[in-house]
Formats: C-alpha cells, sequence, structure tokens
C-alpha cells in the first residue's frame, strides 16, 4: 500500500502573497533539478518526489506493508518538503524577498480548485473489479464520517444546498466527485479510478487507486481511514459481501452525507431502501469485528493487535457520532479537531463561518511548516493523540534518507544511494532499474513483497566496477 500526497504552496508576507506560487514551486525544487536535472525523481527511501501540474509538490510514499510503516513514510515525506521550504526561505533572504513559505497538506485552495490524496491498495486479481468496486464504494463514499478533513465551504460551493449560507462540511473532496468507479482522474474525478498499473506481476494483482479520500493531519485520523479501508479490503477478498448497502447515485449521496455532521442524512441504496451513512459504517465495523476474529494471527503486514487499535477507534467515533458528543473524538479525528477550534472562535468573538479569519484558521490548519501550522502545533504540545509512539520521531527521520526494510523499496532506495554515491548514470521507476552505461542493462522488479534480488546484486557490482 501507499499514499500520495500532493501539497498546496504559498509564499507569503504579513499576510499577502509576495510570491507566486509556480515561482515559489520552482524555486522550492531547484536543489532537485540542480541535483538530478529533473523534477520528478525517486528518492532514497524509494518514494517519489515531483512537482505536479498546478506547482503542486507531490510526494509518494514507497511501498509499506503494514499501517504503522505507511504512516512513518507519510510523515517522511512532510520532512522532505519542510527541509526543502527552509532552504528555499534562505534564498529569499540572501535576495532580499520578504516571504515565509507555507505548504498545505488539504486539499482545495482559496479558489475552490481541488489537488488529491490518494491511496493505492495492493489486491487479487481474483476479484472482478466491477464487483469490488461496487462493494466497496459504499463504505468509501460514507468513511468521510470518520476521517474527513473538514472544510468551510461557501453557499457557492454547495449547489442544491445552497440556501443556508457558509457551513461546515466533513470531506473537502466530497464537491469535486462526479462519478464511482472510472479511468479518468481530473476533469470528472471519480471514486475509484480504473486504470490498470498494478506495478506488479499483473495476473497475481491489481494497485486499487482510491482517490476519493481528504489528506490527514492526525495520525490517528490517517490510521483509520487506511486501517478501516485495509480490513473491508480483506473482508471483500474473503468472501464477505457488502452489496446490500450498494448506493442508488453514489456522487449525490457523497455531497449529501458531506454536509451532515450527525451521520443520518438519508441516502437511497441500489435496492431503493433508504439509509444513512452511520448506519452503512456501523454495518462495516461489525463485521471488521467478526473479522479480526477469524483473521489469521501470522498475517503478514499489519498486526492483529493494531488492527484492534483501528477498529476500537472506529467504534469510539462512530459511538461518538451517534450520541452527537463530538467531544470524546476532538483530539482524534481532523475534522472534529478543526470544528471544534472555529467552534471557540465563533463562541469568543461572534464569528460567522464566513469571517476571513476563521476562513485562515481552515487553511492555517493544514499547513505542515513548523511553527506556523495549527495542528502541527497541537500536536507538538501534546494536545491531540498520536498513532505512532512518541519516540518514532526518530525514525520518521530516518525514514527520510532509509527504504522499508520490508518491501520492494529497499532495492529501489539501496540501489539509489548506490549510484548517487558513485555518480552512476541509472534509471529507476516502480517496477525497474536501469543502469544505462557503459552498457544499458535493466531488470524487472514484479514483487512489491521481495526487499532482496540477487539481479539487484549484480546491477549493484556493475555501478562498483565502473
Amino acid at each position: 500500500m501507499g499514499i500520495e500526497t500532493e501539497f498546496g504552496i504559498t509564499c507569503t508576507h504579513d499576510g499577502i502573497q509576495s510570491v507566486a506560487p509556480d515561482d515559489i514551486a520552482r524555486q522550492l525544487f531547484h536543489p532537485i533539478i540542480e541535483r538530478f536535472r529533473s523534477s520528478n525523481i525517486y528518492t532514497h527511501n524509494g518514494g517519489r518526489l515531483y512537482l505536479d501540474v498546478g506547482s503542486h509538490p507531490e510526494y509518494a510514499t514507497p511501498e509499506c506493508d503494514n499501517l504503522s510503516q505507511l504512516l512513518i513514510y507519510d510523515r517522511a515525506g512532510e520532512a522532505t518538503l519542510n527541509r526543502l521550504a527552509d532552504q528555499a526561505e534562505q534564498v529569499l533572504v540572501e535576495q532580499h524577498i520578504d516571504g515565509s513559505i507555507h505548504l498545505f497538506k488539504n486539499n482545495t485552495d482559496s479558489l475552490g480548485n481541488s489537488y488529491g490524496c490518494h491511496e493505492n491498495y495492493l489486491v487479487g486479481r481474483q476479484m472482478p473489479l466491477q464487483q469490488l468496486g461496487q462493494e466497496f464504494i459504499p463504505f468509501l463514499i460514507t468513511r468521510q464520517l470518520i476521517c474527513g478533513a473538514g472544510h468551510i465551504v461557501g453557499p457557492q460551493s454547495r449547489g442544491a444546498h445552497n440556501d443556508s449560507g457558509p457551513s461546515y462540511q466533513l470531506s473537502q473532496r466530497a464537491n469535486h466527485v462526479w462519478e464511482g468507479v472510472s479511468s479518468a482522474t481530473t476533469r470528472s474525478r471519480p471514486i475509484i479510478n480504473t486504470r490498470d498499473e498494478p506495478h506488479a506481476d499483473s495476473e497475481l494483482y491489481r494497485r486499487l487507486h482510491v482517490i476519493v479520500g481528504d489528506t490527514s493531519m492526525s495520525e490517528t485520523t490517517a490510521a483509520l481511514k487506511v486501517g478501516s479501508a485495509l480490513l473491508v479490503l480483506e473482508m471483500l477478498e474473503a468472501g464477505y459481501t457488502f452489496d446490500t448497502w450498494e448506493i442508488a447515485n453514489p456522487p449525490q449521496a457523497i455531497r449529501d452525507i458531506s454536509y451532515d455532521l450527525t451521520g443520518r442524512a438519508p441516502i437511497v441504496l441500489r435496492s431503493g431502501r433508504v439509509s444513512c451513512a452511520l448506519q452503512v459504517q456501523c454495518a462495516f465495523l461489525e463485521s471488521a469485528q467478526r473479522w479480526l476474529h477469524e483473521r489469521p494471527g501470522d498475517h503478514r503486514g499489519t498486526s492483529n493487535a493494531e488492527m484492534q487499535r483501528v477498529v476500537t477507534m472506529w467504534k469510539k467515533v462512530l459511538t461518538a457520532i451517534d450520541a452527537g458528543d463530538t467531544t470524546q473524538i476532538v483530539t482524534d479525528i481532523d475534522w472534529a479537531i478543526k470544528k471544534d477550534i472555529i467552534d471557540r472562535y465563533q463562541d469568543k468573538f461572534g464569528w460567522d463561518l464566513c469571517h476571513p479569519k476563521l476562513q485562515q484558521i481552515d487553511f492555517a490548519y493544514h499547513d505542515i511548516r513548523p511553527g506556523k501550522g495549527i495542528f502541527r502545533t497541537l500536536e507538538r504540545n501534546g494536545r491531540v493523540s498520536r498513532w505512532l509512539p512518541e519516540a518514532d520521531s526518530t525514525v520518521i527521520a530516518e525514514a527520510v534518507n532509509t527504504p522499508p526494510h520490508t518491501t520492494r523499496a529497499k532495492i529501489r532506495g539501496d540501489f539509489l544511494r548506490l549510484a548517487h554515491e558513485y555518480d552512476a548514470d541509472v534509471s529507476v521507476d516502480w517496477t525497474r532499474l536501469k543502469v544505462n552505461r557503459p552498457g544499458p542493462r535493466d531488470i524487472a522488479l514484479t514483487d512489491p513483497f521481495t526487499a532482496h534480488d540477487p539481479r539487484a546484486e549484480e546491477l549493484i557490482l556493475t555501478i562498483l566496477n565502473q
């Protein structure tokens, strides 16, 4: 599994934009381009870093095979981009330009443009994609209830909901989804992208590319988002069925759910029955609790103990929503944490949701820069929950340049590190390693679970012998 995150970027001085986003993004990537002659590289930790369309820095984690490992490498991406931002700010100082760089781990900018957080899950090829999509989509549509990022949205973005002015929304991505399952990614964003790029043995695996999820600041929210999805996919592969929860109009349902913090907005199922997000999520949770008793104890990847933590948090969140008491989750779940902050400012100053200060809080919550972002300040002060042990801050720092030791990423990361050390002319992607000179030699790595390959060692010897 892996996560791809697009970041928003801006540079301001006294609250006013001082450098255009295109220019500051290029400056951010200048050290990368200067060293590698490209703004699209694979890193020493086996992940990928590049400048995406629209001046969005994007980081894709290396392949990970357990939940905590994935969270560590997701945070390593933040550390990588923050280091580049520090360097770029130093250049601004040298050029006598006043400006502070902000990097937003969110899904929408002030103009309403959306950018993504894509989840990738390796699943078996045996289940037909249409069936997998139909039964997984009800979970994904309603999942925003337990792990949305939260967002203040104006009436111009609400469509049929524009009769009551600005409101607080569970998900930042809900208004930008137009299909259930599709090969599109941008103009007509689906919930699941069907482009068949398994980055593995295509006869055995497919890569399920989920593009509907919100970006998570909270480790706890991220763990619940990915962990619950993993459990549902495991259940589907094990023969569980959720066809009774298929939704008649997914794009409409995802919007209706997003504007209802109680989880009780009615959604019409394909069968004609009427349900709600809370009921659908409770049904998936109940099945996950049963699955944990059947799940093999020696299951490769995320342990049963960590999955039990996921299920416990899942139940805690749904119980709080059912009781109408989100104070129980204001240290755990992004949309609830942010709403609690906004509510406090409204109570203190009497501001309505369209007040610019609240809009500023909405965005500042997601700034990953130390000392600038609201959430990271709360985390540093111990005011929100952590999924990873505190000691793992050292592990996160190490993960910036060290690949996971249990997946194919180790082969890629070790290969790149040595190639850069010896200034060798090489190329890599998710499945291939190539030495370009003196004579081209390459290998394909189709097993993402293999952390060692003698053919890669032979390629490394080619580098050493140059």
